[in-house]
């Protein structure tokens, strides 16, 4: 996500920094990398436009220029500004009763996994959320929410067999909250949010529109989120803009996030809308979905990290119990394989690893440091090939041994030794925390 303009940005601000003092010919030559990059980016012409021209504005400012690190203020201003951009604050969802959310969108951006990540977000927040089945036009859309619902163990509203009528079929959900002399507390109905998955279209056309419109008015949903693909770029925005002009949304949920590495779109949406993006699906998983912070990616972006970001993951995936034990065990030089294994997993769960690295302020741009996945499969294949006792004790592989995982894991036993030998350095790092910085090191050259 953003890798590229961030890559750029960052060169860009590296040169900017190791200026003693900085004239109006500097911020101007800077400042034309900067619009081309964010053009390359895809970001609407205009939005970068007039982005630049806020930011020259306050960049060439008497403060700026004279200070002691001008090359540092002007990236100030740069990161608050794009801040601005991506939408400033973080924008919550409206969820006061009735709460109704309507999902809209075109085909292919991702409405019905969305609505269901949505939902499983919600219900980790303490919600009791509740899906709506309203796409009656794809087929099996219906029974894609459903089997999601039931992943995530949420209820869902499914319309009657064969009906093509979307106003009764949101007539009979809103009934189902009525209840027909059921509790009048929505809580003890077992749902108090209600999200409803729309039907799309491959593209934006009268009667999708029309029929939005009409489910609008009986619904007078709190939240209309337009689910917007962000790999599609510029017909993104276009999309964002008649989805707003006809039916006034309330917020976007930007998809495949992960596979996107300009991100011109959610620099632009937000801009071309005046609407917030409220969600981004970093993922294809059900838990690949978050909150946008505008300040938090707009440092991302910039090689500022995200610290706060990776300690709420880090709190919300990692057992802290098996964390302590683990650490111990290292301190020892204890660890063995089966450590190792329940390490791997443990970094799984904080997501893509190249996301996570992007959180680590500087870190997104050290060259040579970066993760394959492939290469961490690999690894996996080996430690799973090994028998119990050899994971326990791994000073008991001789080349025998070796031969046997080298096959069961289809690797090479070239591959096995150099795994075995960096367990090993590992082992012996971490028992001296002095030497933690030449392990950093090495850890770069081992993706290489």
């Amino acid at each position: 996500m953003f890798s590229q303009l961030g890559d750029k940005l960052q060169d860009i601000f590296k040169d900017l920094r190791g200026h003693g003092t900085i004239s109006e010919s500097n911020v101007n030559d800077a400042l034309r990398h900067v619009r081309l990059a964010l053009l390359e980016a895809d970001v609407d012409f205009q939005v970068a436009k007039n982005f630049v021209a806020r930011v020259k504005e306050k960049a060439l400012g008497e403060e700026v220029l004279r200070s002691i690190t001008p090359g540092q203020q002007i990236v100030k201003i740069f990161h608050e500004e794009l801040t601005v951009l991506l939408g400033g604050n973080a924008a919550p969802l409206n969820l006061e009763k009735p709460a109704r959310i309507l999902m809209v969108g075109l085909n292919g951006a991702g409405k019905t996994t969305s609505a269901a990540k949505l939902a499983r977000l919600l219900k980790k927040q303490g919600h009791s959320p509740r899906l709506v089945a309203m796409d009656l036009q794809r087929p099996a859309a219906i029974e894609q929410l459903a089997t999601l619902g039931r992943q995530i163990d949420v209820p869902v509203f499914t319309p009657a067999p064969n009906e093509k009528d979307v106003l009764r079929a949101a007539a009979a959900a809103v009934a189902v909250v009525a209840g027909r002399g059921a509790s009048e507390n929505v809580g003890d109905r077992g749902y108090s949010i209600d999200i409803f998955d729309t039907a799309g279209r491959q593209e934006i056309d009268q009667p999708l529109i029309e029929e939005l419109k009409r489910l609008r008015e009986f619904l007078q949903p709190q939240e209309i989120l337009l689910v917007a693909d962000a790999a599609t770029g510029q017909q993104a925005v276009s999309v964002a803009t008649h989805f707003n002009d006809a039916l006034q949304i309330t917020g976007i949920v930007l998809t495949k996030l992960d596979g996107d590495a300009r991100g011109g779109a959610a620099l632009s949406m937000r801009e071309v809308t005046q609407r917030p993006i409220k969600f981004a699906g970093i993922g294809e998983k059900l838990d690949q979905f978050e909150t946008f912070v505008p300040d938090r990616l707009a440092g991302r972006i910039l090689g500022m990290g995200d610290i706060v970001g990776l300690v709420e993951k880090a709190a919300e995936a990692v057992d802290e119990e098996e964390a302590e034990r683990l650490e111990r065990k290292l301190r020892t030089a204890k660890f063995d394989f089966n450590d190792f294994l329940a390490q791997f997993k443990m970094m799984r769960k904080l997501g893509p690893l190249e996301n996570i690295l992007g959180m680590l302020p500087g870190v997104s741009n050290v060259p040579g440091l970066s993760v394959d996945d492939r290469q961490l499969r690999r690894i996996e294949a080996i430690v799973l090939s090994m028998t119990p006792q050899e994971r326990t004790r791994p000073d008991i592989l001789n080349a025998r041994r070796r031969q046997r995982i080298a096959r069961g894991s289809g690797r090479t036993v070239t591959e096995v030794n150099d795994l075995l030998q960096r367990f090993n350095q590992m082992r012996k790092l971490m028992k001296n925390t002095g030497k933690m910085k030449k392990m950093m090191a090495q850890m770069a050259r081992m993706q290489k």
